[in-house]
């Protein structure tokens, strides 16, 4: 398995309606979502790509890659890894106006790890979670409720805003 960066379509030699499978590798760099880091892996990052040879200079394209996510979660700050099997299909028809040419194919090399870690991107839920029910930090102390008990709680505190009206007293 190759690792790559770009990879030259022509360098394929395929014709009209020919396709080819291959098994490439690419490193994606750490992504930063909401402040935090995330590590991505393995690295490198294996990838399959199906290249299919259209009518013309054109390609149809598919990226498929499976790969991990490490780092803080999201609700409670404690070590999260989560596993992601995404999928993109990208059209290059040069010539055949914007819609059917790929931002990721310039002069016929199309740039794979780009591709790949936009698709990785694309295919992340809204939030990185160590559990699907983590339950967060505590708003008041700041304690991880996953760990505190149903014992934790705290006294039911007066809205700033209202206190005032404790000073009222009706005779």
């Amino acid at each position: 398995m190759a690792i790559v960066d770009t990879l030259d379509l022509e360098s394929l030699h395929l014709q009209a309606s020919e396709a080819r499978q291959l098994d490439l590798a690419v490193r994606i760099a750490p992504l930063t979502l909401s402040a935090e880091e995330y590590e991505v892996g393995p690295e490198p990052t294996p990838v399959k790509l199906d290249v299919t040879r259209t009518t013309g200079r054109g390609y149809a394209l598919r990226l498929r890659l499976a790969a991990t996510l490490a780092g803080p979660c999201m609700r409670c700050l404690g070590p999260a890894e989560a596993e992601f099997l995404v999928q993109s299909r990208e059209v290059h028809q040069p010539g055949a106006g914007e819609d059917l040419e790929s931002p990721y194919v310039e002069d016929g090399v199309l740039d794979v790890a780009a591709w790949a870690r936009d698709t990785l991107v694309l295919g992340l839920p809204a939030a990185i979670l160590c559990e699907p029910d983590c339950l967060g930090l505590c708003p008041e102390c700041g304690e991880n409720l996953n760990t505190a008990g149903p014992e934790h709680h705290h006294e039911a505190s007066v809205d700033p805003r209202w206190s005032k009206l404790s000073q009222l007293h009706f005779d």
